[in-house]
C-alpha cells in the first residue's frame, strides 16, 4: 500500500499540509478558566501572543513560504486591529471563531449564531473581507449550526476530529461544507499551556520537552505523508511564539519543505479543492452516522 498510493492532491502531491493559528489573546483562557479573569499577572502569559508571538510566527511562516489560516475572534479583531491587518497583508487566510471564544457547550443555537455573526462582522470590518472558515474554539455546536454556517457562506470548518482526511458535514446540501479535522497531538497547547495559579492545566503536568514535541510532529507527518493524508497543525502565538519554541516551528517547517511532493495550502484552498473533486462521505463515516442518529432523536 505504501508504495503504490495514487496522488490525491493537486499537482501530484502525495499529502497536504495546513498550518492553522488561533490568535485568541486572553479570551479563550478566560472563557475556559473564569478564575483567570482580572488576574493580570496570569493573563500576561496569554497576552504574550499579541506582544511578541504573532510577529515571530509571521516571520517563521514567511521564511519558509508557508501561508497559514489564522482564526481570530471578533474581540481580538477590534482590540488588535493593526496586528490582524498585518496578518492579512502578509497573505494569510483569516477565519473566525466567534466573538469572545465562547464555549459552545453552554450556548443555545441562537446564542451560537449571534457569537458567529458578531465575530465574523468584526473581522470583516477590520480587513474588508468576510471570512469563509470557522472554528469552534471549544465545545460542541448545537444541532442546526452547521446549516447556519453554510447558509452564511462559510465553506469550511476545523472544529471536529474523527478522521485523517477532510470530510463533508452531513447532510450535504447544495453548498458543500467541509470539515478539516484536528488531532490533539498536532496542537501546541496540550504540550505547552501552563500557569502556576490558577493552575492551567489543573494537574500541572506540563511543560513538554521541545525535542520530544518536534519528534512527535515529525513522526506524525511521516505517517500522514506515507498514507497520503492531510496534516493539519493547530498553533497559538503565545505558546509556539516564545524565543525557544519558535525554533521548533522553524525546524519543523524546514523539514517539511524538504519534501517536494507536499501541497502546502490554506484551509480554504484544501476545502475548496475537496468540495470540487471528492465524492460524498461513505455511509459509515462518523459524520453520516452522527447525522442519522441526531435525526432519529429529533423525529
Amino acid at each position: 500500500m505504501t508504495g503504490s498510493l495514487p496522488p490525491r492532491w493537486p499537482g501530484g502531491a502525495r499529502s497536504a499540509v495546513v498550518v492553522t493559528v488561533d490568535f485568541n489573546d486572553i479570551h479563550d483562557i478566560v472563557a475556559r478558566e473564569p478564575a483567570t479573569e482580572g488576574r493580570e499577572k496570569t493573563l500576561s502569559v496569554w497576552r504574550y501572543g499579541a506582544r511578541r508571538g504573532v510577529d515571530r510566527v509571521l516571520d517563521a511562516l514567511d521564511d519558509h513560504a508557508v501561508r497559514a489560516s489564522w482564526f481570530v475572534p471578533g474581540r481580538v479583531a477590534e482590540a488588535h486591529r493593526g496586528l490582524v491587518r498585518q496578518i492579512h497583508a502578509a497573505g494569510h487566510e483569516l477565519a473566525t471563531n466567534g466573538y469572545r471564544c465562547e464555549i459552545f457547550d453552554g450556548l443555545s443555537l441562537a446564542e451560537q449564531q449571534d457569537a458567529f455573526v458578531r465575530g465574523r462582522a468584526a473581522l470583516a470590518d477590520a480587513v474588508g473581507e468576510a471570512p469563509v472558515g470557522f472554528r469552534s474554539a471549544s465545545g460542541n455546536w448545537a444541532p442546526g449550526f452547521a446549516q447556519v454556517l453554510s447558509a452564511a457562506g462559510i465553506r469550511w470548518s476545523s472544529s471536529w476530529r474523527g478522521d485523517d482526511l477532510p470530510y463533508f458535514h452531513a447532510p450535504r446540501d447544495a453548498a458543500a461544507f467541509v470539515e478539516l479535522p484536528l488531532h490533539y497531538e498536532l496542537e501546541d497547547e496540550p504540550y505547552f499551556a501552563f500557569n502556576l495559579y490558577p493552575p492551567v492545566p489543573p494537574g500541572q503536568s506540563r511543560i513538554a520537552g521541545y525535542r520530544d514535541v518536534l519528534a512527535n510532529w515529525r513522526q506524525d507527518f511521516a505517517g500522514f505523508h506515507r498514507y497520503g493524508l492531510c496534516y493539519l497543525l493547530r498553533l497559538h502565538p503565545e505558546m509556539i511564539g516564545t524565543t525557544g519554541r519558535i525554533e521548533l516551528l522553524r525546524d519543523l517547517l524546514g523539514g517539511l519543505r524538504q519534501h517536494p511532493d507536499v501541497w502546502f495550502a490554506t484551509g480554504r484552498e484544501v476545502a475548496d479543492w475537496w468540495a470540487s473533486t471528492q465524492p460524498p462521505n461513505a455511509p459509515d463515516h462518523p459524520a453520516e452516522v452522527f447525522a442519522r442518529v441526531l435525526a432519529e432523536r429529533r423525529s
